[in-house]
């Protein structure tokens, strides 16, 4: 007898489990091509384990989306008289509807990935990105058949896929809302619940961990009483504030320590300058077809077919990547300089491509957009108070910022002399700036 439900090992959740309908998307085309798609770009030159895949992350975010559902709809949960309207009546129809509808949406949040994830971000055409073409796929011929047949619109697990800062098409309303902030939300969604557990286990840190089940069971929806709009978000009760916080700076601690990892983030530019080479005008397509043929496996037989070839374009790329000649840091954002020039990194970046010529030099900036998120938690005295007035730890926390300079390896010693010697000078701001 055939099963309707399926268990997969998973070494974050223990098990994923999932039914026929549900595993029909799973062996869809789209979604098995994310089995060669590296979760962490080229990081696993650098930390051999996290050598995993978009498929197992994607199903993860599944595994959670379903976890939090019926965690925020349980009607014991529901302590706010205005929320209890947009909840579809406990395990009715459009209960179960919009509970497949969000977790096949958390399935295919990632199906526009392009190879090694973000590393090749930059790389595609102007107006589009990765969530952009997870709509296409999503409502492409190719899925559409499956929709059908298992019986969801093909629009709403597009809209809750990507969420309304994505997707502009159709405007959400409070129930849809809250859906993909299961999802992509910057304060609970389950993307980055997976991914700061998973990146962790896999890369051998303990940066990313937090009590993930404490936080789910005490996730709640609630209205956001102490702002201007009483439009319901995903809160938490006070007993899981603590947890709530701990997932946070996880997240700061997994970008300080790992994500902007320097040379993790070297060879990112290195696999971009080699993209831009060997892709046609520089960019991805954009056509499902095309986007469908491409994965990890495709740019890595070429980049070591071209390491093996000087003077083909894109060798000293292919070289950097396949041979570990990598560019070499000479300097990081330093409060000092910060204090003296806000812009000191481009300032040294700038004079080093004057002194060493600019295919010599690298830089890489990253700012964080926004500061801790601020959310509703539900206190023990059954009042609704602001994350940033409860919390000293999310005031406090710091924004994500870096900046790096690398260069050449052969002028590294050099290049460190020169900066060594330079540095005051370079970073000191012009008249008129």
């Amino acid at each position: 007898m055939a099963k309707h439900f399926h268990e997969i090992r998973d070494p974050i959740h223990v098990f994923i489990r999932l039914d026929s309908d549900e595993r029909k998307v799973l062996d869809s085309r789209p979604f098995q091509r994310l089995r060669y798609i590296h979760q962490l770009g080229l990081t696993y030159l650098i930390y051999p384990g996290a050598t995993h895949r978009r498929f197992e992350h994607s199903l993860g975010v599944m595994e959670l989306a379903g976890k939090v559902y019926d965690i925020v709809t349980e009607p014991d949960n529901i302590a706010h008289e205005s929320v209890r309207k947009i909840v579809p009546k406990h395990k009715e129809y459009e209960y179960r509807y919009w509970r497949r509808v969000l977790r096949m949406a958390a399935l295919c949040h990632d199906l526009g990935h392009l190879p090694f994830s973000h590393g090749a971000e930059d790389l595609f055409p102007e107006a589009w990105d990765h969530e952009r073409l997870t709509i296409e796929i999503v409502m492409s011929d190719e899925l559409k058949p499956i929709w059908k047949e298992i019986k969801i619109q093909a629009e709403d697990v597009a809209k809750i896929a990507v969420g309304p800062k994505k997707y502009k098409d159709d405007a959400f309303d409070d129930w849809q809302a809250i859906l993909s902030e299961i999802i992509v939300g910057d304060a609970f969604g389950v993307d980055r619940m997976d991914y700061l557990l998973r990146d962790s286990h896999h890369a051998g840190v303990a940066y990313g961990r937090f009590d993930h089940y404490r936080l789910i069971d005490t996730l709640r929806i609630l209205p956001m009483e102490e702002t201007d709009s009483v439009e319901p978000v995903l809160g938490v009760e006070e007993g899981g504030l603590h947890s709530a916080e701990a997932l946070l700076m996880a997240r700061y601690f997994m970008y300080t320590q790992l994500y902007f990892h320097p040379v993790r983030r070297i060879y990112d530019i290195h696999l971009k300058d080699f993209l831009k080479s060997w892709l046609p005008n520089g960019v991805f397509p954009t056509t499902v077809e095309d986007h469908l043929r491409i994965t990890d496996n495709e740019v890595i037989a070429s980049i070591l077919e071209t390491a093996g070839n000087a003077g083909t374009a894109g060798y000293k790329s292919a070289q950097s990547i396949m041979s570990r000649k990598h560019f070499r840091r000479i300097y990081q954002r330093n409060p000092e300089d910060i204090a003296k020039n806000p812009e000191a990194a481009i300032a040294i970046f700038n004079a080093a491509c004057d002194q060493f010529s600019a295919e010599n030099v690298r830089a890489d900036r990253y700012r964080q957009k926004g500061g801790s998120p601020n959310f509703p938690v539900y206190t023990t005295d059954e009042r609704i108070i602001s994350s940033l007035a409860i919390s000293e730890v999310l005031t406090r926390l710091p924004v994500i910022a870096t900046d790096y300079v690398f260069v050449s390896p052969e002028i590294r010693g050099e290049a460190e002399k020169w900066l060594e010697q330079n540095r005051e000078a370079i970073i000191e701001p012009k008249e008129g700036e």
